[in-house]
């Protein structure tokens, strides 16, 4: 009797870990194909919360981050490292999401051996090679090589048409953070202990309108995390609201914010949350203020506006269906864009009925059924 085909899925970072762990579950359920995972913990300790939640034990782990590490420095870690497991494993695909660096060097490394390699959210574009940097060109290897593309919507399938992509290889799957989004509410409704970081800021903001915020982007370090923090000061001076903020542990982004809004009453800054208390804060959130890919995605599913503080967003479809609003970073016009939407109804509800285009929560056996196809 022949072995199951084998799928090796590769990711390192938390964002990636909560798009695949649907996908792992989805695998391992199906019982078509033999799952093996690898992670290369290009985020170690956020990385590590999601493997727990979801309950994943890699089946490898690189453990690549250094401190100070430079882009090359890490690619070249990931790319050496990714095809170690690659030998050792051989599998019949190797699955990658997104745009990080693991994702780029998984799908090199399985390109010299000549695997196939499946991309998870293929086809988005921003059009600018340096907004967002570097994950746009990560994006576009990865779009060169992949043998399956699964985009997460019409719009990311077209662009990825308009590359020349085989029509064959392109398929809309719908985004898997959708998945994800179901079942760790469905796990906070059943344990409510899983999301109990934040009861007391909920508590704590009683009343008041939260705006939850997210800031990380590297194109953002310097003047517009300067300008983001300016905004959200201003924001916080209002005694409707109170501001929620998980502040990235990259040092460009909590000297900034640590510097100016370290001290303000309305204004929580804490450490980052675990994906269960990310779901929350989602929740009791009336609206978020970030420059996240994912939670262009995430946020509209639970019907919660979203101001992209970013010129450019690789996920036009949010836009396109008036569940985000990209804001920019300019400090006057987010105070401006958010303020309309806490004072007037007619456009807070406009923006959070607006129909979800990312996905149905199925997302993650399609692409196991498009993987078992071959």
């Amino acid at each position: 009797m022949s072995a199951k085909p084998k799928v090796l899925t590769v990711f390192g970072t938390r964002p990636e870990a909560i798009k695949l762990f649907p996908l792992v579950h989805s695998l391992e359920r199906d019982g078509r194909m033999a799952s093996r995972v690898c992670v290369t913990a290009q985020h170690r300790g956020m990385l590590d919360q999601v493997l727990d939640v979801a309950g994943l034990v890699p089946d490898h782990d690189l453990d690549v981050m250094r401190p100070d590490q430079t882009l090359d420095a890490l690619t070249a870690a990931l790319l050496t490292g990714i095809g170690g497991v690659l030998d050792a494993e051989q599998p019949q695909w190797v699955v990658v999401q997104g745009d990080t660096a693991t994702a780029m060097a998984g799908a090199m490394a399985a390109y010299y051996r000549k695997i196939p390699v499946a991309h998870v959210e293929a086809g988005l574009r921003s059009g600018n090679i340096y907004h967002p940097w570097p994950e746009e060109v990560n994006r576009k290897i990865i779009g060169a090589i992949a043998r399956l593309h699964c985009a997460p919507t019409e719009t990311a399938a077209q662009a990825l048409l308009a590359e020349n992509v085989a029509p064959g290889a392109v398929h809309v799957t719908g985004n898997t953070v959708i998945d994800a989004l179901h079942w760790v509410t469905a796990r906070i409704a059943a344990e409510p202990g899983l999301a109990d970081v934040m009861t007391p800021l909920a508590a704590r903001f009683s009343g008041k309108r939260i705006l939850g915020v997210t800031s990380h982007r590297r194109e953002n370090f310097g003047g517009g995390m300067e300008a983001i923090a300016e905004a959200i000061a201003t924001l916080a001076e209002r005694p409707d609201v109170a501001v929620i903020f998980p502040v990235h542990l990259n040092p460009n982004v909590r000297a900034v914010m640590n510097a100016r809004l370290a001290g303000l009453d309305n204004v929580a800054l804490i450490e980052p949350l675990d994906y269960p208390n990310f779901a929350r804060l989602l929740d009791v959130s009336t609206v978020m203020l970030s420059d996240s890919g994912g939670v262009q995605e995430e946020a509209p599913a639970l019907g919660k506006p979203v101001l992209v503080m970013r010129e450019t967003t690789e996920r036009p479809e949010g836009i396109e269906a008036g569940t985000a609003r990209l804001v920019g970073t300019d400090s006057a016009r987010i105070v401006a864009e958010t303020s309309r939407l806490l004072d007037d109804p007619v456009a807070y509800t406009a923006m959070s009925r607006a129909h979800n285009p990312f996905g149905d929560g199925q997302s993650a056996q399609r692409i196991v059924n498009l993987l078992a196809a071959g």
